[in-house]
């Protein structure tokens, strides 16, 4: 097996430097408002101590000299087909993870490349820079545990390769914390095991580590031994779909939390009609002003895709959760995806429902024919801002 992990260095980061030579040298972050969060950051200001999924705010305290640039996701998606094409040129088997990472199996394309896996991704790698004008990390190995693994071992510009042979000596001296998927709270858990180590786990008896730990023991078991039997997949199975807002003032009434959340239902339910999806959960997500999240979540008798259903479903968790705490954001998911069949299942039992989904999906043709602003809920409605006129200057000569 010959499995490739291709990851983009700082990708966002990336490709504005690449369009914006005067930001080389300079610390740049890529992200929201100052109420907004990092999505990406250079490796400069890395060295402050800035990452991504941070608030805003802090990266800004933590690096103060950085230069702040919104995303443009529409460039980011074009580059990122860019180097998806290259990928496949490669290989027909490439299992994007991301838009700007992907696995890749290139066993068997020795006969058509003229040369071993690991020279073709060198050339690859070299292609994107030169052409594209971003950086990518490669790892191969003989599975993804162990591509992806390699591939975060000298970033950016990051080439490795771990041999079969050589897997088990790799692993040893490593922290557990490197097998993808154990967090803090697994680690310490361990941690008061006495097991701190990949190498302790390797000694450890793969049932012992079952009997203790159970499917996660399991795993432990495994990966420790670099053992990792799934393929590159070309089908990626989308799991959920969902949208959240940051709010440029924190809020706590339900009114306003409420007007927010039909807005991002009647969103939800445009990218759930777009790609052909129905779902059975409905998930609500709120972060403190204190940036602690809560999620609830409601389980559906029927799959939907609705936005009235999806508000409903919502509006129930989110009453119970106005307690006076201020929310500084807002998002709603839907999980339990399956494909649509053009109608809701719901409207076949429910009259009720049914008549205020066949108001939506008219709604929804008036919208598409004539812009989504078209029509707009009263809930969501704002009365148009007043024209200001300059005033009249007269000539009393």
């Amino acid at each position: 097996m010959a499995i490739a992990h291709v990851d983009c260095d700082a990708f966002f980061a990336s490709v504005e430097k690449r369009d914006d030579p005067g930001l080389i040298d300079k610390p740049l972050i890529v992200g929201g408002a100052v109420r907004g969060v990092v999505s990406t950051c250079c490796y400069i200001a890395r060295m402050s101590g800035v990452r991504s999924a941070m608030p805003m705010f802090k990266a800004r305290q933590l690096c103060p000299d950085a230069v702040i640039v919104k995303p443009n996701m529409a460039k980011y998606v074009e580059v990122s087909r860019q180097i998806r094409s290259a990928m496949e040129a490669l290989t027909p088997l490439v299992q994007p993870l991301s838009i700007d990472e992907a696995f890749l199996d290139l066993s068997g394309t020795e006969r058509v490349h003229k040369a071993p896996p690991a020279v073709s991704l060198a050339r690859f790698a070299r292609k994107i820079e030169e052409e594209v004008g971003v950086s990518v990390s490669v790892g191969l190995s003989h599975n993804k545990f162990l591509a992806k693994v390699a591939s975060d071992l000298d970033k950016p510009r990051g080439f490795a390769v771990i041999g079969k042979a050589e897997t088990l000596d790799f692993l040893h001296s490593k922290p557990i914390s490197f097998i993808y998927g154990v967090g803090k709270a697994m680690s310490e858990t361990l941690r008061r095991d006495g097991l701190e180590t990949i190498g302790q786990l390797q000694e450890i008896a793969p049932e012992d580590l079952m009997r203790r730990y159970g499917e996660i023991g399991a795993r432990l078991a495994r990966l420790s031994r670099g053992q990792d039997a799934r393929t590159v997949s070309i089908e990626r199975e989308t799991k959920s779909v969902s949208t959240e807002t940051t709010f440029n003032s924190d809020l706590s009434d339900f009114d306003s939390l409420s007007s927010s959340l039909l807005a991002l239902c009647e969103r939800l339910s445009e990218r759930l009609k777009k790609q052909g999806f129905v779902g059975d959960t409905v998930t609500l997500k709120l972060k403190t002003a204190g940036f602690k999240t809560r999620t609830r979540a409601q389980h559906l008798m029927m799959p939907t895709q609705l936005a009235l259903t999806l508000y409903e479903t919502a509006l129930r968790l989110l009453e119970k959760e106005i307690d006076g705490t201020s929310f500084r954001l807002l998002g709603i998911g839907v999980s339990g995806l399956s494909m649509a069949d053009g109608t809701d299942p719901v409207d076949l039992i429910e009259p009720a429902v049914a008549r205020k989904a066949a108001a939506e999906r008219a709604v929804d043709k008036v919208r598409t024919r004539f812009g989504r602003d078209a029509l707009v809920r009263g809930k969501l409605y704002r009365e148009p801002k007043p024209i200001q006129r300059k005033p009249e200057i007269k000539d009393d000569r």
